[in-house]
């Protein structure tokens, strides 16, 4: 490995096999201080060898090649040194679709599906989940969140935009290879700068750390997520303070804003909201119980 050789490990399994390689590089990362070290042994093993990572599992007696042996020990090389896991393989699951994840772009995590759930459930309960909608997704990303509304919504179109070209390529691509390509555009832009409404629903997930938190995150963000894609000023609330008045001019009376926030911001990004205009604000819990999603309603006629 790049970083020395593993440390010792007593293993049942013969030098060697597949058996033995996860076991050594297990070890090596729970050396390295990652929680989830055999599974992410068995994830990077799984897919150095293009299999499911069940065959890990049932076939520890396998051999493995020399190369694949080396291969292995590159990949967990990196995972010892935090490279997140998706960042790895270049792909990140989110709403049960596989997105390719790049550099340039915020890996997508599960908490974000709360917001993908807020807009769901709102637009369902009030018997538009089938109407001809028009999206608007900003700082896409990968454009995970705009995917996975078009996903579940058969007629909605969108528009994804981020500040970072590389991104929307990612984005682009993204809804290319998840069937989605005809219903949703990307472009460059700064924020909502230049476009023409109406919109019907739009969400974000803007940075929303604040700059004084860096030294806190965990290496697997502060040292592989873009910067400007984490951090939003002093309080973390640059981004909401923009993204506010521009939206309450693109959106149709009675159309729905949906934020992601961070922990504690509710109550700071709701008086941004109502500051704007905004009624019927309500937040929803991620699965950690916290506050993760804050959505509103532009007024009605």
């Amino acid at each position: 490995m790049t970083d020395g050789a593993p440390p010792p490990v007593e293993s049942r399994h013969a030098p060697g096999t597949l058996g033995h390689a996860v076991d050594r590089a297990s070890a090596h990362l729970r050396s390295a201080g990652i929680e989830t070290a055999r599974l992410d042994a068995r994830v990077l093993a799984a897919h150095v060898l293009g299999r499911e990572a069940s065959f890990i599992l049932t076939h520890p007696e396998h051999v493995l090649s020399a190369e694949e042996g080396a291969v292995i020990d590159a990949l967990i090389a990196r995972r010892a040194a935090h490279e997140p896991v998706s960042r790895i393989l270049g792909e990140k699951e989110f709403w049960s679709m596989t997105f390719k994840v790049t550099e340039a772009t915020l890996t997508p995590r599960p908490d974000t599906e709360t917001l993908v759930e807020q807009a769901l459930g709102h637009l369902r309960e009030s018997g538009r989940e089938n109407d001809e909608l028009r999206l608007l997704d900003l700082g896409t990303g990968t454009g995970c969140l705009l995917l996975a509304l078009l996903s579940e919504l058969p007629v909605a179109t969108g528009l994804g935009v981020d500040v970072n070209a590389d991104a929307a390529a990612v984005a682009e691509e993204n809804a290319r290879r998840l069937g989605l390509g005809t219903r949703a555009d990307f472009r460059v832009g700064d924020w909502a700068d230049g476009l023409d409404g109406p919109f019907d629903v739009i969400v974000s997930n803007p940075p929303y750390i604040a700059d004084g938190m860096r030294a806190e995150l965990a290496p697997e963000v502060r040292d592989f997520d873009p910067p400007g894609a984490l951090f939003a000023g002093a309080e973390g609330l640059d981004a909401y303070r923009i993204i506010a008045p521009q939206a309450a001019k693109l959106l149709a009376p009675g159309g729905l804003i949906g934020f992601e926030i961070g922990q504690g911001q509710d109550a700071a990004v709701a008086e941004i909201l109502r500051a704007n205009g905004f009624e019927g604000i309500e937040s929803r819990a991620d699965l950690a119980g916290i506050p993760r999603a804050l959505s509103g309603r532009a007024p009605s006629p």
